[in-house]
């Protein structure tokens, strides 16, 4: 990649204080977009409103200064960007590429069991006979009110290549099915809004944790709907517990804010 094309993004969700692992892996991608001579970006991903709150956005600005992070131009809040979602959630409904989808949650729970070593990072694959007919979509003007899926191609191998893990290979339909890319309470999802803004906002590498190594094959498929060229990958490894389990932010005494508050410098923690 050309050092001067470079374009990363710091890309934090403000539902709680960010612990040991947002810090290793915003480091890194503060550390590789400046090795790379490129821009970083911070795009603060507050689309749930019901549980993204101001004071998480106050502390995470603290964490990044203690951090020594920084990044470039004003930070771009997704929750002043739907117009651009519904653009998108519009052009996949064009192509009928997802489709109105009323099961709960729990049905899905109910149905099937997520056949994987680590179910907290997957979600139960979406059942194919739940797909409903054709023109299904044609009945909506508007994304409120149902949960809306993007049909994946069954069985066709993703794969992509990370700056850690190397060569990877995910198969729709196995490891992945239909998921979601607008929410019944009338909320884009997660990979709707990331691929949306990472196109148009043009990042070239994304620098995020490896419990999001499926979202990327499923990112990869709207990157192809959408016409769009995708960034290089780098999932950082997971921080866990002495329990092995990762990291979350209701770890109240692993949070960065804790760190901070008890006057601990950020360079004694990377060097531990």
């Amino acid at each position: 990649m050309n050092r001067s094309s470079y374009k990363g993004r710091l890309a934090p969700t403000p539902t709680g204080d960010f612990h040991l692992g947002h810090a290793r892996t915003f480091h890194s991608a503060w550390r590789r977009a400046r090795e790379a001579g490129g821009v970083l970006m911070l795009r603060i991903e507050d689309l749930d409103t019901q549980r993204c709150k101001a004071e998480f956005v106050e502390g995470m600005l603290a964490d990044f200064a203690w951090m020594g992070i920084g990044w470039d131009g004003e930070p771009v809040y997704q929750s002043r960007r739907r117009s651009v979602y519904r653009a998108v959630w519009e052009r996949l409904k064009a192509m009928d590429l997802i489709y109105p989808c009323t099961r709960s949650r729990r049905e899905l729970r109910d149905c099937v069991r997520a056949p994987h070593e680590e179910e907290e990072l997957r979600e139960p694959i979406y059942p194919v006979a739940w797909r409903p007919g054709p023109g299904a979509a044609a009945a909506y003007d508007a994304p409120a009110g149902v949960t809306w899926r993007f049909r994946v191609p069954e069985g066709e191998v993703i794969r992509f290549t990370d700056a850690r893990r190397g060569e990877l290979a995910y198969t729709a339909g196995v490891d992945f099915g239909d998921f979601a890319v607008w929410r019944r309470d009338d909320v884009p999802a997660y990979e709707l809004a990331v691929v949306a803004d990472d196109l148009e906002m043009g990042i070239t590498e994304v620098v995020r944790g490896e419990d999001l190594l499926l979202s990327t094959a499923r990112q990869l498929l709207l990157y192809r709907a959408l016409g769009g060229m995708p960034p290089s990958w780098c999932h950082e490894p997971l921080v866990r517990d002495e329990n092995g389990r990762r990291l979350a932010k209701r770890y109240d005494s692993l949070s960065l804010r804790s760190f901070r508050e008890r006057g601990v410098a950020f360079e004694a923690l990377r060097n531990q």
